[in-house]
């Protein structure tokens, strides 16, 4: 059941009504995520900020999808869930890299390291040791990833639990 109702970018409120304008005189028009951010000014700015800086991570695109799935399967957002797997799949994962990545893993030991610890970042993060670091380390990851980890995590809680909270459900899909 929907709780929020998405804003027309001409009704949303102080910024917001600026930011919506500027994606739509982009994009051509806003997603109902965001169209729902927009009750929110200071959320929706944030939102967008994080966005546009979590596109500049060194952390390969498909590994970035991998973390994705693996957070919001955790979290249990449907449509974050449908939004990722379509990006996962168009950036040339496998179906088996995607169940893998929703059970927080992967066939590659570096990645599934990486992912396991993107997960506890957003599940226990006080259980993070100086060993998990090292051994992140071990295995070639440099301290940029490392940090750029919990970006990638914090932006997939943000989205996934505010559409939980507002009660947006995935698009119905044919196939």
């Amino acid at each position: 059941m929907r709780r929020l109702a998405p804003l027309d970018p001409a009704d949303a409120p102080g910024k917001a009504k600026d930011l919506l304008a500027d994606i739509v005189s982009r994009r051509g028009g806003v997603g109902d995520m965001v169209a729902t951010m927009a009750h929110s000014p200071a959320l929706l700015e944030g939102y967008l900020d994080l966005s546009r800086a979590m596109k500049r991570v060194k952390l390969p695109r498909t590994l970035s999808e991998k973390v994705s799935l693996a957070v919001q399967e955790w979290i249990g957002c449907g449509t974050c869930l449908q939004a990722h797997t379509e990006a996962g799949r168009a950036v040339g994962l496998s179906e088996t890299d995607i169940a893998l990545a929703r059970q927080g893993t992967s066939t590659d030991v570096r990645e599934a390291a990486l992912i396991a610890v993107a997960v506890r970042v957003l599940v226990e993060p006080s259980s993070i040791t100086d060993e998990d670091i090292a051994e992140l380390r071990k295995h070639g990851w440099s301290d940029r990833i490392i940090a750029e980890i919990v970006g990638v995590v914090a932006l997939n809680f943000l989205t996934g639990a505010f559409n939980l909270l507002v009660g947006l459900q995935p698009a119905e899909t044919t196939t």
